[in-house]
């Protein structure tokens, strides 16, 4: 009747045809949750895009201006006048003050190379500062 080939043979294709139906569920799942990363994209990017309208209406000059007028008592808020605006002549100087630091110790290159170096040492020169 069945040979033990003919079932090793049914056998292959049965796991075969398994494994093509994972791989394909497998493929749609992914598919899916590219599409909804997709679509939260496309949200995302209309959310900017409205707040970007927003904070453009939101700046209008025409718009600031009527508010400023609005509450100018509570802001205090004055017109700028010509005169207000200086020049770097009207700037004071602030004053240089330079230190003297020849008479401070300072880092430099440490230079051991005249001493002998301690047992089990060798003589380094390194870019630290003086010791």
């Amino acid at each position: 009747m069945f040979r033990t080939s003919d079932i090793v043979l049914i056998a292959v294709m049965v796991s075969a045809a398994a494994l093509t139906y994972k791989t394909k569920r497998e493929a749609e799942d992914q598919l899916a949750a590219v599409q909804k990363l997709q679509a939260q994209i496309r949200y995302e990017e209309d959310t900017i895009d409205l707040l970007k309208a927003d904070w453009s209406l939101l700046t209008q000059p025409a718009r600031l201006q009527k508010l400023a007028e609005i509450y100018k008592s509570q802001l205090g808020l004055e017109p700028l006048n010509a005169r207000q605006i200086g020049g770097l002549d009207d700037v004071p100087v602030k004053p240089v003050n330079i230190e003297d630091l020849s008479s401070q110790r300072l880092g430099g290159m440490a230079d051991n190379s005249g001493k002998e170096p301690p047992a089990g040492k060798d003589p380094v020169v390194t870019g630290s500062t003086v010791q």
